[in-house]
């Protein structure tokens, strides 16, 4: 369980999520990720990374209940520094990655995917950030890369999600597969850029990260300021209580059911 790292033998690094149930990240797993990828990027005998994840989706953002059984502000500080360091660290490796998405890809999955530079998802992944819902703000900057700016808008004010095979209209998500194919498709694209000279794909990244339009360091740094004012200001606190007391309800509501029926 966490973050693993193999390697194919062919230039690519595969790096695994794997924080049952649904990959909600503690705020260590944030820098275990972060490191992962520098330390594969560093590795000279590898030329691009995946991404991938076990479990029932790629991400569903940090863990709440970490950050709520937490007092005081470090908690979150914490979570955000861990975010703000994997999408720097996807930015700028300085091999190509790629990600691989299966399932939900919710709040920090959307930095990550955002920032990576190629995209291929199963037919069943859904893309969304449920900031506003949760008291929080981030990963606009991120979610404006994978569609249009008025489209952003509208998905992130009202936190509804978008499909794999609508981000491919769009250009943002390379390829669309079956799940049971997800991971061999990531993988053959890895390996069509592995099997490049590495010292022109290395210049390749650095040279489009250089003539970005968007500094995404500084413009995620600035959405995370409104989080930190929400949650001075004990806003964020009260939505996050009132999501798990109704977590709580659906999920004694379920059991009564389920013992119902037996």
């Amino acid at each position: 369980m966490g973050i693993t790292s193999t390697s194919n033998g062919s230039g690519v690094a595969i790096l695994t999520i794997d924080y049952p149930p649904v990959n909600a990240f503690p705020t260590a797993g944030w820098f275990e990720l972060a490191d992962a990828v520098r330390t594969a990027g560093r590795l000279q005998s590898n030329r691009a990374v995946v991404i991938r994840a076990e479990n029932r989706g790629f991400c569903a953002g940090v863990d709440i209940k970490e950050i709520q059984a937490n007092p005081g502000h470090q908690s979150l500080i914490d979570a955000n520094r861990g975010c703000a360091d994997v999408f720097s660290a996807v930015y700028d490796c300085q091999v190509p990655v790629v990600t691989a998405v299966q399932g939900f890809c919710l709040g920090g999955g959307i930095g990550i995917v955002g920032n990576s530079d190629i995209v291929i998802a199963s037919d069943d992944a859904t893309f969304g950030l449920p900031e506003v819902d949760r008291g929080a703000l981030g990963a606009a900057t991120h979610l404006s890369r994978l569609v249009p700016q008025h489209l952003m808008r509208a998905l992130f004010f009202t936190a509804r999600t978008i499909t794999a095979s609508e981000l491919h209209h769009y250009g943002s998500v390379f390829q669309v597969v079956p799940r049971s194919e997800l991971d061999a498709a990531a993988l053959k694209v890895a390996e069509e850029i592995a099997a490049k000279d590495g010292r022109v794909i290395r210049a390749a990244k650095e040279a489009l990260n250089g003539i970005d339009v968007q500094n995404v360091h500084r413009s995620y740094r600035y959405e995370q300021g409104f989080t930190f004012e929400l949650n001075l200001a004990g806003v964020a606190d009260e939505i996050r209580d009132r999501f798990e007391d109704d977590l709580a309800r659906k999920r004694a509501a379920a059991s009564q059911e389920a013992g119902s029926n037996a």
